[in-house]
């Protein structure tokens, strides 16, 4: 399990990289239209490129595709100091991003034994959620003591930190693969088993990022430092809890990720119908244990049911499901939450997470 460690710290980077930024867009590019290119530049890079690098990680093996991708990384951070370009930055890291995540989950699937796949996945889940939930505050603190240029260039420093440490990560040759042709990956993709434990990852990422979004926005009477509270109660429930329900899942002590769903939910109904503090505090426990359940049961239930030989390709299509719910949760909210009010929003949330939960039988083991 110890080489699982620096796999845990490249899923940070690309939480990291992924919303660090964001704290501080708004201050350099006042134009929403421009803002929100900006925002998308980097998940809009995944959501294309993750089963295309998956792939080659199947087809090179995931080791390199996980150096090359950490390094990239590390140069397009870097570039924003030296060509001022925001734009550049965020397209390179998302390239790269797409590069090494998929290829760090695939490795922890290859890495660890079947009956431990649930605590790997939940550890390195853990890391992944902080990154996520801690990286506006990170990127915030950074950009306050020293601008731009100071946040990109740790992130520079970062990545080739974590590129040095995953030279410790075993080499694993290639598996032996049969020919695949469109219509069987079409068909591997549309199987249930693939598709449903990606919609609870989608599920999940997308409560995670919606808690973190619209959750202050129910205790904003109460300032910023209570708002900061509950998504940190958010942040570190979800944290704690993936690594122990990696463990039950192994142990066979919890098969299914329905009932943590129906909490997620409930954490919805909850931030909706009951007003402010004990609701918003109630919703980012329940939302934050339901997610920290779900990720690694699903993840683990993705490497059970694909060959070796694939594992890279499945994890970078899983990942697909991960970006789309990370972006259209917020946008669903928001989108009802103009149009009617944040309650409604966050109801219809819950609705979704509700039919998805009832559409997510037991994990295959």
């Amino acid at each position: 399990m110890k080489s699982v460690w620096p796999l845990c710290a490249a899923g940070f980077v690309t939480a990291f990289g992924a919303h660090g930024v964001a704290s501080g867009l708004g201050f350099l590019e006042p134009d929403l239209l421009t803002l929100g290119l900006l925002l998308a530049l980097y998940d809009g890079a995944e959501v294309v490129l993750k089963p295309v690098f998956g792939s080659l990680a199947d087809r090179v093996g995931p080791r390199p595709v996980l150096l090359g991708g950490l390094l990239a990384f590390a140069l397009a951070s870097a570039s924003f100091v030296l060509v001022d370009s925001i734009a550049v930055a965020r397209f390179g890291q998302g390239v790269a991003a797409a590069a090494f995540s998929p290829a760090a989950s695939a490795l922890v699937a290859r890495l660890t034994p079947d009956t431990a796949r649930g605590r790997a996945f939940g550890r390195y889940g853990a890391w992944k959620g902080i990154g996520y939930t801690a990286g506006p505050l990170l990127g915030g603190v950074l950009i306050h003591f020293g601008g731009f240029d100071v946040l990109f260039l740790t992130m520079a420093g970062l990545a080739v930190a974590v590129a040095l440490w995953s030279l410790t990560v075993p080499r694993l040759e290639p598996l032996p693969r049969t020919g695949q042709t469109v219509l069987d990956l079409v068909r591997r993709l549309s199987r249930r088993d693939f598709l449903r434990p990606t919609a609870a990852l989608a599920a999940a990422t997308a409560a995670l990022a919606t808690g973190v979004g619209f959750l202050p926005v129910a205790a904003a009477a109460h300032g910023p430092a209570v708002t900061g509270a509950a998504v940190s109660v958010l942040a570190l429930t979800a944290a704690v809890v993936q690594p122990r329900a990696g463990r039950a899942y192994d142990a066979g002590r919890i098969t299914s990720p329905r009932p943590a769903l129906l909490a997620v939910a409930l954490g919805f109904v909850a931030a909706a119908l009951v007003p402010g503090l004990p609701g918003a505090f109630t919703a980012a426990v329940l939302i934050g244990a339901g997610t920290g359940v779900v990720t690694p049961l699903a993840f683990a239930a993705l490497a059970r049911s694909t060959p070796e030989e694939r594992l890279g390709q499945t994890m970078g299509s899983a990942e697909v499901g991960r970006e789309l719910g990370d972006a259209g949760g917020p946008l669903l909210v928001g989108g009802l939450a103009a149009v009617a009010s944040l309650p409604v929003g966050l109801l219809a949330l819950a609705a979704v997470i509700t039919v998805t939960a009832w559409r997510s039988p037991a994990a295959a083991r």
